[in-house]
């Protein structure tokens, strides 16, 4: 199942941080997600969904570079993510995803 990223809200993701989600690649590591925030301001109120960000963490190494990747859930089925790395953690490689 693939859906669509305009599909896609942040309340899709939030009751699912700490979830794995794997990569589409041969030799490419999964993703946690370790973090899901609600990017909306009150104040702007219109008929676009919320602007929400997902940060996920992967290995240190390899280092994944920004680009579209085919990331699988168990229940959220196949989406294709623009990632950007944003730095290491103390657990691994960070990535982040915004959504407008």
């Amino acid at each position: 199942m693939r859906r669509m990223l305009e599909s896609l809200k942040f309340e899709d993701f939030f009751e699912r941080v700490g979830e794995g989600f794997r990569v589409g690649e041969a030799g490419v590591p999964g993703l946690t997600l370790i973090e899901a925030t609600d990017l909306s301001r009150p104040e702007s109120p219109g008929p676009r969904r919320s602007p929400f960000s997902l940060v996920f963490r992967g290995p240190m190494k390899p280092v994944l570079p920004q680009r579209t990747y085919a990331l699988e859930h168990a229940s959220l089925g196949r989406l294709e993510i623009f990632i950007v790395p944003i730095g290491p953690d103390a657990s691994g490689m960070r990535y982040e995803a915004v959504f407008n």
